[in-house]
């Protein structure tokens, strides 16, 4: 019933679907680091894992820059950074798995700003328009 909401929420969904299959090129400005030396195997991830930004994979490397509220996003019932993680314990991470992860990181990221953004939308057209 009102074209220009759906329009909007159109193209704020597509670019959800653009970032949950990972093809969006918003996906290649990381915003984490992965920092420290050592052999790239996921130790035990935990709630004393992560703290001001820097989540621990081993004793001795991190990665930093995630955001809180990227870091206690859910999906499904499971914490998205850290299940990531925890289904890698033991293994050695490659370039290729620590680079997917930061884009991981980015497309929850953007995730929560195009929801937020997908509330404003609806409450400027006056709410969710009723037939």
């Amino acid at each position: 019933s009102d074209m220009d909401l759906f329009k909007t929420l159109c193209r704020l969904g597509s670019e959800l679907v653009s970032l949950h299959l990972m093809k969006s090129p918003e996906l290649d400005n990381l915003i984490t680091e992965f920092k420290g030396e050592g052999d790239n195997v996921v130790a035990a991830i935990g709630k004393n894992s992560y703290k001001d930004g820097k989540l621990s994979i081993n004793k001795t490397q991190y990665f930093e820059g995630i955001p809180e509220e990227v870091y206690n996003f859910h999906i499904g019932g499971y914490q998205v950074c850290q299940k990531w993680l925890k289904d890698r314990k033991g293994r050695e991470l490659s370039e290729e798995e620590i680079e997917h992860y930061q884009k991981i990181v980015v497309a929850i990221n953007e995730t929560i700003k195009i929801m937020k953004g997908i509330d404003e939308v609806i409450e400027g057209h006056g709410g969710w328009p009723v037939r």
